[in-house]
């Protein structure tokens, strides 16, 4: 095609014992937003990494600007117009936003001594900042900046390249709602201006809302591909998983008993004039919705007794828990699985086996030394039970899917009997195959008579999860919403602080 600006062709990838890719071939036009869609596993980040140069394909040809190549290095991938938009962060938390944006490639001045010329850097970084419309600027410290601001860094960093193709690889997934409308915006300014897009998510709904084509991967084989006439967010699902989207939520097997876990007047030092009250049933799962920013991981982290509470209680069958630190709030049977796996839930260099054990270490310990084999049992029982993906128990937790790692995350707990669970963001970065499994297991456990309260900034999600749904404002529930009210004007009504018309 004469405007094509990439031609991957018959690309294979063969690993020891592994076939990543098997003859997969992708074109992608200029001006196109192509929407790139699989199940973790299905080849996604391998055909990516290969068009970055960071992997060579073992078979095929890669074709940019017109030159055809059996590989390509970073060097020439960058030289082409090829930048990258990752979902893990790849930034440096001691420098400053500017410094981030451009790094290795600073303006300089005076001649031969090539000192960095600050004001433009900043005046540069500043351009780009005000076309995302963030509030923060060049001259802030990245280490303050919330996770969703780091990530618009990132997008920044990838817009001040002047690519001719840009590779976003989950960029919304720690983005706000008008975060993410921000995004799809300048996805519009890129297109009209020529620039190609592959974009990647598992939150469909943005797929539909700006891709031109979608191309589906699965067991790294292509196995179709839709027009924008025909992006539909059940065929997606269908193409991806091979069953219907009704079959991704479970309704409750049984009638939630009433509040198994009260949160009374509970306080947070984000918030510190404003209460939060709720409760969660026993069989029950209670949807916390909310813009970022409202409040929903501080009062899980303060609840959790990794921050401090500044006044209220918590309630667990009608008794006062004592919390003051994670260790407490465990020995009592309140978990969290929080909202960045990998940096807060795992230890990723440790395997599935040690990472399973770590809270509960006295339960495979003799004579403060850990059994082994004890270890390995519990751990392979807990990796049966959540069908975790992996030969061995052995395996570090760094080298599996995001959607077997946060199972390994909800397997320390279980293995601990949980009395009551909050799951911060629980599927954030998960195919929808591996988010199905985890909503089963989560709705297992509220069957089973464990309250739950899940935190998410999908909407589909909460909507589709909760038996009800608690929203926040700016620290407080500012309504709750019954099965019958459930819809997305009424969830972003509450959360932007309106109440709802009687």
């Amino acid at each position: 095609m004469t405007d094509a600006v990439l031609a991957m062709e018959g690309i294979s990838k063969t690993y020891p014992g592994v076939q990543a890719l098997k003859d997969v071939s992708l074109t992608v036009r200029r001006g196109e937003v192509v929407g790139l869609i699989g199940e973790n596993g299905a080849g996604k980040s391998t055909l990516m990494k290969i068009l970055g140069g960071v992997e060579a394909p073992t078979t095929g040809t890669v074709t940019v600007g017109g030159t055809q190549r059996s590989a390509l290095t970073v060097q020439e991938a960058i030289a082409a117009g090829i930048a990258f938009v990752h979902q893990e962060l790849n930034l440096f938390d001691n420098l400053d936003v500017a410094a981030n944006v451009f790094i290795g490639r600073e303006p300089r001045r005076f001649g031969p001594l090539k000192l960095v010329d600050t004001a433009r850097l900043h005046a540069d970084t500043q351009r780009l900042l005000d076309r995302l419309g963030v509030d923060f600027g060049p001259a802030t410290p990245l280490a303050e900046l919330s996770i969703a601001q780091q990530q618009m860094v990132e997008i920044a960093k990838a817009l001040s390249l002047d690519a001719r193709i840009i590779i976003m690889d989950e960029p919304t997934s720690s983005l706000t709602i008008a975060e993410t409308q921000t995004l799809l915006r300048v996805i519009g300014e890129l297109k009209a201006a020529g620039v190609a897009i592959i974009f990647i998510t598992h939150r469909l709904g943005e797929i539909e809302a700006c891709a031109d084509r979608v191309v589906c991967l699965r067991d790294g084989r292509l196995v179709g591909a839709l027009d924008r006439s025909e992006i539909h967010h059940d065929r997606m699902v269908r193409m991806m998983v091979g069953r219907d989207l009704r079959a991704l939520y479970i309704p409750p097997a049984v009638t939630a008993q009433p509040d198994a876990v009260e949160i009374r007047g509970v306080r947070t030092a984000t918030y510190p004039d404003h209460e939060v009250t709720l409760s969660v049933g026993r069989g029950e799962i209670l949807g916390l919705a909310g813009l970022v920013g409202s409040g929903r991981t501080e009062l899980a982290r303060a609840v959790f007794g990794i921050d401090r509470m500044l006044a209220g209680e918590v309630r667990l069958d009608g008794t006062a828990l004592t919390i003051g630190t994670p260790r407490a709030a465990i020995a009592q049977g309140l978990f969290l699985v929080p909202e960045d796996r990998k940096r807060s839930g795992l230890v990723l260099d440790m395997t599935i086996a040690q990472n399973v054990t770590l809270p509960g270490l006295r339960h495979v310990a003799k004579r403060w030394l850990i059994d082994g084999r004890g270890e390995a049992k519990q751990a392979e029982a807990q990796r049966e039970k959540l069908r975790i993906r992996t030969p061995s128990v052995t395996t570090t937790a760094l080298k599996l899917s995001g959607g077997n790692q946060q199972k390994i995350v909800l397997a320390k707990w279980l293995a601990l009997q949980p009395r009551f669970l909050i799951f911060d963001e629980p599927t954030r970065g998960i195919d929808v195959g591996a988010k199905s499994e985890i909503y089963q297991l989560m709705r297992n456990l509220a069957d089973r008579g464990v309250p739950i309260l899940m935190i998410s900034s999908d909407m589909e999600e909460v909507i589709g999860v909760s038996d009800r749904i608690a929203v926040m404002h700016e620290g407080r529930i500012s309504g709750i919403l019954g099965r019958d009210q459930f819809s997305e004007p009424n969830v972003m009504q509450l959360a932007v602080g309106r109440p709802l018309a009687a």
